[in-house]
């Protein structure tokens, strides 16, 4: 099959490259509306208790939520000067008509006394705004904040803040992209750099850029088409596009790389181009699929923001893998040998890439894996006992991880959302804490007083409230209020909504408890038992995908149990950087001893799918060897020395994209980053470098046993690279065009290893 693909892009590499052209020019046209269709929010749990109470408390009284909140400031005059309201009132009278429900500010008439107070600050020279805004979904409000400080403004020699739960997630959004932007554009020059650093020559290095290019095109154009069909989360945009960009590059690297081997070994440009896609391209195929099965895993989630994250992330891995073995080997027909053009210096380059420059001549990098091989296959249960400790080390802070919804504080300092947060945090204490809201429907008509007395004073009696009463009724819903100074991002908060939950109902009623906190509460219990299900499919179906490419049982397994492990150390290195606040500092963000559970099960699912990429790219190799009929040693060592340039390289590139992301002022993509960026460099170092080819050399040929049945199973259904295609034999071991054999010096090192 694969065979056939390359012949046929060969053939219609004229037609290819102009579908390819006419797809990118409709992408471009077409991707960059995305970020008018996207929705916002998206976090929360649509299913779950919090969110039929939060509806149903709306359907019956309305929103009152604290879109906008504005302090107003001024050094010289006190809060109990009439000249304050007037300030004030006067300031708030530039909003424009009919964008508030409603506005409250210390000032404003049958306020309870209490409620005024806490609208004036501790300091005597504050006061705050509360805004309610008329907009009926999340995008509607954010489109009304856009531009309402100015709005807000008050006059010269008076201070304005202005934040709020819509206004920090606008602020938010908008950092997002623009930063995400930002990285791009940064990360290009520098991969550029780097990958002329690796080919040597400026045409094979624009390679990979050009499908990257095509790439984030393709996927803003994908997000586009999605957003008609179902929601799409406003920032499954920015991460979709930066891994559009990574595994676009990651791919082409692969096939590049293998179609200049396949070139030193053969004159014929198309026998070089289908054998680079039935090898590389098989290969860079089943790395999508288990990459895009991982996104997979995220469809299981309730919250939009995850589902969308899986959605974007299926298409931008399908769009990449597709590009890979149809537009990139295409240009390759066309440029053939003319792929080694615009050469640069041999002194200018480091050769990073080990690829072979001609027949019979092995360039230092593949010396250096030879020596890696020779050295892991020398100790090979010291190298595994070290290297699993060492990722054990790294996992051990993970018994620390704490968890909890993002708030301000991912936010830059400098932002002014977040500093009227903390402004209102410091100057109206009665205003920080969390109010969680009840509804309470009878369905026997209007709630009996004496039982809601008793309801309200059991709730009361529970530790962090600090008071419950009836702040409306309507009909058969009442609508109970209980406030606490717990913040609504904290284990108290969400343990305080399990204890209000517990509380004995009222005769003849309904209880469903909501507001922020059992929002945040929902959200993470969704998160938390759905992972386990997430986990068992993703690994499932891995397992097997493994298995027709690999034609082993011990091979998937293996795979499987070290990446969980290479897993299980990065979400410790997360847990020591962002809960336990070591890297703060020096990322610049704010460490809120907790990181938000959905950013962890993103980073988890891509880590796990780029894990397996490169397992599949160097088990591919070794089988590859495995299959021509040499030794389990000389696989393995021929495995690395083939791809181990590659997969280092392809890592360093992505690497280099993935920190970009962590650049960002939002802290929410800097754990996204930095957490990626370390997944890849430990898995192509520590476990694809060492682990993998120790654990290999334990195994020896227990790694690719398969009893009968499973065999007649993989005969019929598998599909590995190296193996009888189209009816040519696989060449004899040592002949030209396997790439299975090693050079003299190669089996030399290796021979002394033993």
């Amino acid at each position: 099959m694969f065979s056939a693909l390359g012949s046929f892009v060969y053939r219609r590499r004229g037609l290819v490259l102009l579908l390819a052209g006419l797809l990118t020019v409709i992408a471009a046209v077409l991707g960059p509306a995305v970020t008018e269709s996207v929705k916002s929010g998206g976090f929360a749990d649509p299913g779950s208790e919090s969110a039929a109470a939060d509806a149903l408390l709306e359907e019956t009284f309305g929103r009152s939520a604290a879109d906008v909140v504005v302090v107003y400031g001024s050094e010289t005059v006190l809060t109990e000067d009439p000249v304050f309201a007037q300030t004030v009132a006067t300031a708030l009278g530039g909003l424009p008509d009919g964008i508030a429900l409603s506005v409250l500010t210390p000032w404003t008439d049958g306020l309870p006394a209490d409620v005024a107070t806490s609208l004036l600050g501790s300091d005597g020279h504050s006061a705050l705004a509360v805004i309610t805004l008329s907009g009926t979904t999340e995008e509607a409000r954010q489109a009304q904040v856009d531009g309402i400080e100015g709005a807000l403004a008050a006059p010269a020699g008076w201070t304005t803040e202005v934040g709020g739960s819509v206004v920090v997630m606008t602020e938010m959004q908008h950092l997002s992209e623009s930063d995400i932007v930002r990285a791009e554009v940064f990360a290009m020059p520098v991969l550029i750099i780097l990958l002329l650093v690796i080919f040597g020559g400026l045409v094979a290095a624009l390679l990979p850029v050009t499908i990257g290019v095509v790439a984030i095109l393709g996927a803003l154009g994908l997000l586009r088409a999605l957003t008609t069909v179902t929601d799409v989360s406003s920032f499954a945009v920015n991460v979709t596009t930066i891994l559009g960009l990574g595994l676009a590059i990651d791919y082409s690297l692969f096939i590049v790389s293998r179609f200049r081997e396949e070139l030193a070994r053969t004159d014929d440009v198309e026998r070089a181009v289908r054998t680079t896609v039935s090898t590389a391209g098989r290969t860079v195929v089943f790395s999508g699929v288990t990459v895009l099965i991982a996104f997979a895993g995220l469809l299981f989630f309730p919250q939009m923001f995850l589902r969308s994250m899986g959605l974007g992330g299926m298409a931008v891995v399908l769009l990449d893998m597709l590009l890979a073995v149809t537009l990139l080997p295409a240009l390759l027909a066309v440029l053939g040998r003319r792929v080694d053009a615009g050469r640069l210096p041999r002194s200018l380059t480091a050769r990073l890439a080990g690829l072979r420059g001609g027949r019979g001549r092995v360039r230092d990098g593949a010396r250096g894996w030879a020596r890696v091989a020779a050295f892991v296959l020398r100790f090979p249960g010291a190298v595994a006992a070290a290297s699993v400790a060492l990722l054990l080390v790294l996992a051990l802070p993970v018994f620390g991880l704490q968890v909890a919804d993002g708030d301000a504080r991912e936010l830059p300092t400098a932002s002014g959302p977040r500093q009227a947060t903390e402004r209102v945090a410091e100057l109206f204490p009665g205003q920080s804490g969390t109010v969680v809201e009840v509804a309470v429907r009878s369905t026997a008509g209007p709630l009996d007083p004496g039982e809601a007395g008793l309801y309200l004073a059991e709730i009361g009696a529970l530790d962090g409230v600090l008071g419950a009463e009836v702040v409306a009724q309507a009909g058969s819903v009442t609508h109970v209020s209980v406030a606490t100074d717990l913040l609504t991002d904290s284990s108290g908060a969400r343990t305080l909504v399990s204890e209000i939950r517990d509380v004995d109902a009222p005769t003849e009623t309904e209880v469903l408890v909501g507001g922020a906190a059992a929002t945040s509460a929902d959200s993470i219990r969704a998160i938390v038992s759905t992972a386990p299900w997430t986990a068992l499919f993703i690994a499932g179906v891995t397992l097997v995908l493994l298995f027709l490419a690999l034609g082993s049982v011990v091979a998937p397994v293996k795979a499987v149990l070290l990446n969980g492990l290479s897993l299980a150390a990065t979400f410790g290195v997360l847990t020591w950087a962002f809960v336990d606040g070591h890297l703060a500092g020096v990322a610049g963000f704010t460490a809120a001893g907790a990181v938000a559970p959905g950013n962890l099960v993103l980073v988890a699912v891509v880590a796990f799918g780029l894990a397996m990429d490169y397992e599949l790219f160097l088990l591919s190799r070794i089988r590859e060897a495995h299959l021509a009929g040499v030794g389990t040693r000389e696989a393995i060592t021929t495995g690395l020395v083939r791809s181990g340039s590659t997969i280092t390289s392809a890592a360093l590139l992505l690497v280099v994209v993935l920190a970009a992301m962590a650049t960002s002022g939002v802290t929410f993509l800097k754990v996204v980053g930095l957490g990626l960026a370390f997944a890849v460099a430990l898995d192509a170092t520590v476990v694809r470098a060492l682990l993998v080819p120790a654990t290999l050399a334990l195994l020896g040929r227990a790694t690719w046993w398969l009893p009968g049945p499973l065999r007649r199973v993989h005969d019929r259904f598998g599909v590995s690279e190296g193996e009888v295609e189209d009816g040519e034999a696989v060449p004899e071991r040592g002949g030209p065009e396997t790439g299975a054999v090693h050079p003299p010096e190669l089996v030399r090192a290796v021979g002394a290893s033993r």
